[in-house]
């Protein structure tokens, strides 16, 4: 059986052929099973590797063209591919090797697979250049402005109903908190993006007991003009001070709902450590959580004064 498919980028087509190959010795066989010498189990240990190798290469073509076709526009954001049935039936090969091509553009975030949902296409925004730098402004109308991933005056949205509950905490929040993993603390969870764009990232926000208890107003809905961090300042616990902490991390299959991505792709967590003035020590912590398809990270590198241009001899 002989099916042909494009190959990526190009007008060539990716043959995939199913065939029975006459028996042969293990000198005939070659390098894909090992030689006479090598004995039965060498042979046997050499068409496996070749198969894997095979294997590798035929869902490697198919991802390339499956991400072909979706970036030409033959399957829009949002909508669903052919289902595993019909992948197979299209490129002659294994459900294996449709899962393993899948998984690849899976986790480079062009797709969903999803059972009941099936494969579908993901809406993406643009990759945001976060370049971090150490000022925190104040806007009249919103309080602090934290250094972002876009100007102080661009417009942001939230998707669905912040939430407000007290949960077990996590270990990584709980270190930075200065708390036991597993204690129940004040999380302010909310999703939020620019306007108009799919979701950007997580922010879970965990306030510590003694906040919540010297300024009870952090725990309501509605947390006033300037929001939680004015309550915690005046109640005592101002001016804070802020550390922030910046690393890659795979998600929790709960975060990767949250922001509607595959859970084999990177995130980029940045941990806001707010601490008290009153009591040196931590007071909130916000951890956003960005997938990793949505964001890089720019640093303009300066010269110091011993790499100043020209260079004056000594």
């Amino acid at each position: 059986m002989h099916r042909a498919t494009p190959l990526s980028g190009s007008g060539a087509r990716l043959s995939v052929h199913h065939h029975r190959e006459p028996h042969s010795s293990g000198t005939e066989l070659g390098l894909c099973t090992g030689t006479h010498t090598d004995g039965l189990r060498s042979v046997r240990q050499q068409s496996r590797y070749c198969n894997v190798s095979g294997m590798a290469a035929k869902y490697r073509e198919i991802a390339d063209d499956l991400r072909r076709r979706i970036t030409a526009g033959e399957w829009l954001p949002g909508t669903t591919l052919p289902g595993y049935a019909g992948l197979v039936a299209e490129y002659g090969v294994g459900r294996g090797v449709i899962s393993e091509a899948l998984s690849m553009l899976e986790a480079e975030g062009l797709i969903s697979v999803v059972k009941r949902r099936g494969i579908t296409v993901r809406e993406r925004g643009a990759r945001r250049r976060l370049q971090r730098g150490s000022l925190v402004a104040r806007d009249p109308a919103r309080g602090y402005v934290m250094p972002a991933a876009s100007g102080p005056d661009e417009p942001w949205q939230a998707h669905g109903q912040p939430k407000r509950e007290t949960v077990p905490i996590t270990e990584r929040a709980a270190e930075l908190l200065g708390v036991d993993p597993g204690t129940p603390i004040l999380r302010r969870r909310r999703v939020t993006s620019p306007t108009g764009e799919p979701p950007f990232q997580l922010v879970d926000t965990w306030i510590h007991p003694r906040g919540v208890a010297d300024a009870p107003q952090v725990a309501g809905r509605d947390t006033g003009p300037g929001g939680y961090l004015d309550r915690l300042e005046e109640a005592g616990h101002g001016p804070i001070s802020w550390t922030e902490y910046m690393r890659p991390r795979m998600p929790s299959p709960d975060e990767a709902r949250q922001v509607d991505m595959p859970l084999a792709m990177p995130v980029l967590e940045l941990a806001r450590v707010g601490v008290s003035a009153l009591t040196k020590s931590p007071i909130e912590v916000t951890v956003c959580v960005i997938p990793g398809d949505r964001v890089e990270v720019v640093t303009q590198l300066r010269r110091a004064p011993s790499a100043r241009w020209p260079q004056t001899q000594t």
